[in-house]
């Protein structure tokens, strides 16, 4: 699939997918100064990076990068970012630091990862009755801790 990417300042990159069987690319931050982040703060990272997804059928989702996340405490601030198909405004990635410590993204550095995920629209009914499932009606965590049991 063709993905149109326009690069808005000279010192943006494009994704790259780090490993054949990569299932995401590598979104860079385009800094033209290193920024820190002090423990506990948020802050909207430039890609550099407009994209244009072939159709409504897709929706490009921003990931953590999970070497960040359990090393250093660095997440997305808002869990998944969801690129909407007509948007073309910069893809910036909100980062948290979670972690005890400051942490520096250096410009150029890998900050996030963009999957590419087909949508399916859905249509949404009112309804009196829903059907029964297995799960009951317990609520959230009503299934237990341990799987298999």
């Amino acid at each position: 699939m063709d993905v149109k990417v326009k690069c808005l300042s000279e010192t943006a990159r494009l994704p790259v997918y780090a490993t054949p069987g990569a299932a995401a690319a590598d979104l860079c931050a385009d800094l033209a100064q290193p920024l820190t982040l002090e423990a506990g703060q948020r802050a909207l990272v430039p890609t550099g990076l407009a994209l244009e997804l072939p159709g409504p059928e897709y929706v490009a989702l921003v990931f953590a990068r999970s070497g960040l996340a359990v090393r250093q405490g660095i997440a997305l601030s808002n869990g998944v970012g969801v690129i909407d198909s007509d948007y073309r405004g910069e893809v910036k990635v909100g980062l948290i630091n979670q972690g005890g410590e400051a942490y520096t993204i250096q410009p150029g550095e890998r900050i996030a990862q963009l999957m590419i995920a087909p949508v399916v629209l859905a249509r949404f009914l009112p309804s009196e009755e829903l059907g029964s499932t297995d799960r009951g009606e317990g609520g959230f965590g009503s299934t237990g801790r341990l799987g298999g049991q």
